[in-house]
């Protein structure tokens, strides 16, 4: 579906997003956060569970939707195990995988919160266009659950930019999926925006 070219736009793009989000979560857990961004991917919305690898059936979900010159939603997906992990780094205690608490499901909304945001801001700004955000909402359910509120009560054909990332801090890393999830127009008004800024489309 992506060109050569397409992908190594939306690379660099991600590439500079996920600096920003890095750099933001640096700045609230006083230590410093590595998201390695190792592959990028557009794929049909009803295809998108083939390329979630998760060890655990149930995934903690941040969801976030955007609106303005591109419409869509924005989620931070890592499973139960993971965020328990990623949210004990952060806090920088024992990375121990357990069921996640009241304040672990408080502390990754709130990582996901400004993950997201300077993820998706950051398209906004490289590219000069207005985009806001609704609150976020975190879940917990089964990845098929999941899936299936996504292919709800859409008429649009609807795309997904996949995000497979680490995140890295001291000695630990987690493993967790950003998407974008939007319909054509949007899409299309992505890549124009890109190329209007100067990306090599």
């Amino acid at each position: 579906m992506l060109s050569p070219s397409q992908r190594d736009a939306l690379g660099e793009l991600v590439n500079i997003g996920f600096g920003r989000a890095a750099a933001s979560l640096s700045s609230m857990v006083h230590q410093r956060v590595l998201l390695n961004t190792p592959d990028v991917s557009v794929h049909p919305l009803q295809e998108l569970r083939e390329h979630l690898k998760f060890t655990r059936p149930e995934v903690a979900t941040v969801h976030q939707i955007f609106s303005g010159y591109m419409n869509g939603d924005a989620m931070l997906m890592i499973d139960t195990d993971g965020a328990s992990t990623l949210i004990n780094l952060l806090a920088d205690e024992t990375p121990q995988s357990q069921q996640l608490t009241a304040s672990d499901r408080e502390a990754l909304m709130e990582v996901g919160n400004i993950l997201l945001n300077a993820f998706v801001g950051s398209f906004g700004n490289l590219l000069n266009v207005r985009v806001t955000f609704a609150v976020p909402r975190l879940r917990v359910e089964a990845v098929n659950d999941l899936l299936s509120t996504l292919a709800i009560g859409q008429e649009e054909i609807r795309f997904v930019l996949l995000v497979q990332t680490h995140f890295m801090i001291l000695d630990g890393q987690v493993e967790g999926f950003v998407a974008l999830i939007m319909g054509v127009e949007s899409m299309d008004k992505l890549f124009v925006a890109m190329e209007q800024a100067g990306f090599q489309i």
